[in-house]
């Protein structure tokens, strides 16, 4: 049974109701009071979030159609949901196999760049032995059918399963994973823990990868967020253990330190990050290029990053965004038209103080 979705003047009116995080370590425990009134914005042109669906059930990824309706796949009841472009939503089927708990479950998700001519849909999810990819059919009349696993023997535990996946300019399918609490994983090239993937539709390893296998970077600890600019450079987001939360800039064969580093530092034998925030300010997961910056959506932080983009690899000073106002951030996405970003809330994840809508979906215009 879906969730109460409200929309229009409902929905405008529940975008008061103020939530934030709270609770263990992992992804982001802890968190600011609740906040009693919206602090302003320290960045540039963003507007006012307008919420768009509410009663979502841990929302994780996200994947924008061509008919302005968005997929959303919840993580604890292993639903993908049809969300309209009137913010009613609509079960699109369940994915077989996923064994939530911790931070596992129904993690990313990915439309083929191609839909509707290639109608597929791409999902990432925690089984009861392992973090899996796979491929199913997607039409609005039947809904999801055909799962087929295209890469199975990720690792997986209670927490660091990283589950981020996005299609590449490139047309290959990345994915972000963790070290599933093993951190000797990260340095090891041929294990699928602490790396950024990099394969075919099929969930071979793709053409140019820099070892033979789908290991495209290593020596993460736990990747969620993956965004690329118009010149194609890979941003991806990663979450610290104790100290330092990481906006990394990836290189095809780059080693970005994990366990050995966290943070800055890593001399000649690692890849330094572009930006490093303390854990209580960030704890970033979902990351999306859009008017000129990369935006950040943060657990712990409660707030969104913006991330202004240089042209030239570089950054400038970030700026922080909601902070304390919905709670915990999960997943940013730009929409199809750059003019506005996707933003949901991860309050009823069991580390949140859930509002009465949560969890909730919010389209915030730019420019």
């Amino acid at each position: 049974m879906r969730p109460t979705v409200r929309t229009g003047a409902a929905a405008a009116a529940a975008a008061v109701t103020l939530a934030t995080a709270c609770g263990a370590a992992g992804e982001g425990g802890g968190g600011s009071p609740r906040a009693e009134s919206a602090p302003e914005a320290d960045g540039g042109a963003v507007g006012e979030p307008g919420v768009h669906a509410t009663g979502l059930e841990v929302p994780w990824g996200i994947a924008p159609l061509p008919d302005g309706s968005l997929l959303v796949a919840e993580r604890d009841s292993g639903e993908v949901v049809r969300v309209a472009g009137d913010g009613t939503a609509e079960a699109a089927g369940t994915v077989d196999g996923v064994s939530s708990g911790g931070e596992g479950g129904l993690l990313g998700l990915a439309v083929d760049p191609a839909y509707p001519n290639e109608p597929y849909v791409y999902v990432y999810f925690t089984s009861d032995s392992d973090n899996r990819i796979a491929r199913l059919e997607y039409d609005p009349e039947e809904g999801l059918t055909g799962q087929e696993t295209l890469l199975d023997g990720i690792p997986a535990a209670g927490n660091h399963n990283g589950g981020r996946i996005a299609f590449g300019p490139d047309g290959f399918l990345y994915a972000g994973t963790g070290d599933a609490g093993d951190p000797s994983l990260s340095q090891d090239r041929d294990s699928l823990g602490g790396k950024i993937l990099r394969i075919t539709t099929e969930g071979e390893p793709a053409e140019g990868n820099p070892f033979g296998n789908r290991t495209y970077s290593y020596g993460h600890r736990n990747v969620q967020g993956l965004a690329w600019d118009g010149d194609g450079r890979l941003y991806a987001t990663e979450f610290g253990q104790d100290r330092w939360d990481e906006v990394n800039l990836i290189e095809s064969g780059g080693n970005y330190g994990w366990p050995d580093v966290e943070g800055e530092g890593g001399g000649e034998e690692y890849v330094d990050p572009l930006v490093t925030w303390s854990t209580d300010e960030a704890s970033p997961s979902g990351a999306a290029v859009a008017d000129g910056s990369l935006w950040v959506a943060s657990l712990r932080g409660a707030r969104l990053w913006e991330v202004p983009l240089t042209g030239d690899g570089g950054v400038g000073e970030p700026a922080a965004h909601f902070e304390g106002e919905y709670g915990r951030l999960r997943t940013v996405v730009a929409s199809s038209e750059g003019d506005a970003l996707w933003l949901s809330t991860s309050n009823r994840d069991g580390r949140g103080d859930p509002a009465e809508d949560d969890d909730r979906l919010f389209r915030v215009p730019l420019g």
